[in-house]
């Protein structure tokens, strides 16, 4: 919120002080920092009502009703992080503080929910065969099964827009008409949903040369069986604010090796880890990428998205890697597939 200054106060502001800042924001709560900026602690418009049942009068101080131990956010952090925790804690307002403690802003929860409408488009790629699943994407693709109570790319489609995004293109392929007439051209979901058909499989990146026109500035291409419930708001900030032509989105990944590893040079043995784990940076399926790329991406040829990265840097271009924070899903094999629909109603409602 712009105005979160307003709920600023000195620890020996008044009640009368603290409630007149507690309504100048309407977020029902107060900050009070010391002469740094430091973060003391909060009073919301409860702990002054208690305070007064309590007999307490309006000239008391704020310090004598603060809560020393509020929650807090992260400068930097996401904005679906702190949607999470205000709703796993069951809070409405969230102070934001930076490393040294100061107050920095003040997020609530309806304010969150409030997403901003964006005007960039989001690439969907919908076509695939789902060649891994193929006991279950026989007659229906893989895009179309239901994980939870409603299809992977309806679940995609709605994290999106429910963070602004109002403007789709699904590449479709196999089966595409059971995604069409789901679909629809989106306006019963508020939203203007588009098609690329593919007539010939075109890989991940090759749609993208069936884009009518050039988009006016950087497009979101996601995978269409890549459940997530990342912020990809702040994705999109963070490229344009990094000046990148691309950005891919990257998780962390672990396998653990199930036995003992011997290093072993000449003269016999010279190192032993027991089930090591190895890490790795892994490509999360979630790119954005800005219109002056889509020109190195083929016609009516298969073409695939980290091909079309080693184009951009070839061509030195800037293409950079964002951390992801949220819950990920790569539904690829049935077990992805049967533990998505048992953590989905966790993680979606």
């Amino acid at each position: 919120m712009d105005d979160w200054r307003k709920a600023l106060i000195p620890p020996d502001a008044d009640l009368r002080e603290t409630l007149r800042a507690i309504d100048g924001t309407g977020t029902g709560i107060s900050l009070v920092v010391d002469g740094d900026g430091r973060l003391l602690g909060t009073v919301s418009d409860g702990d002054v009502r208690r305070a007064l049942i309590a007999g307490a009068d309006l000239h008391a101080q704020a310090h004598t009703v603060l809560n020393r131990n509020p929650r807090v956010a992260r400068q930097g952090q996401s904005r679906t992080a702190m949607l999470e925790m205000l709703r796993d804690q069951g809070l409405h307002q969230l102070p934001i503080v930076d490393e040294a403690g100061r107050a920095v802003g003040l997020v609530t929860l309806d304010g969150l929910l409030r997403a901003p409408e964006r005007p960039h488009e989001v690439v969907i790629m919908a076509g695939g065969l789902g060649q891994r699943l193929s006991e279950l994407t026989r007659d229906t693709p893989k895009p179309m099964l239901k994980v939870g109570s409603r299809p992977i790319l309806e679940t995609i489609i709605l994290n999106y827009a429910g963070q602004g995004f109002r403007r789709f293109w699904l590449s479709v392929n196999y089966k595409a008409e059971q995604i069409e007439d789901h679909f629809g051209d989106g306006s019963h979901m508020g939203l203007d949903i588009r098609y690329l058909r593919e007539t010939t499989r075109l890989g991940t990146g090759g749609a993208l040369s069936l884009l009518p026109q050039m988009p006016t500035g950087p497009i979101v291409v996601s995978n269409g069986d890549v459940l997530s419930k990342e912020d990809y708001g702040a994705v999109l900030d963070a490229h344009l604010a990094a000046d990148a032509q691309a950005t891919v989105l990257v998780r962390d990944y672990e396998i653990q090796v199930p036995f003992g590893v011997v290093s072993a040079g000449a003269d016999g043995v010279t190192a032993l880890q027991e089930k090591p784990t190895q890490r790795f940076l892994i490509n999360a399926g979630v790119y954005i990428i800005a219109p002056e790329a889509l020109s190195l991406v083929p016609r009516d040829t298969f073409f695939d998205l980290p091909t079309l990265l080693e184009r951009m840097l070839e061509a030195g271009m800037k293409v950079r890697t964002h951390r992801a924070e949220a819950y990920w899903m790569d539904i690829g094999r049935l077990p992805d597939f049967e533990r998505a629909n048992a953590e989905f109603k966790a993680v979606f409602g």
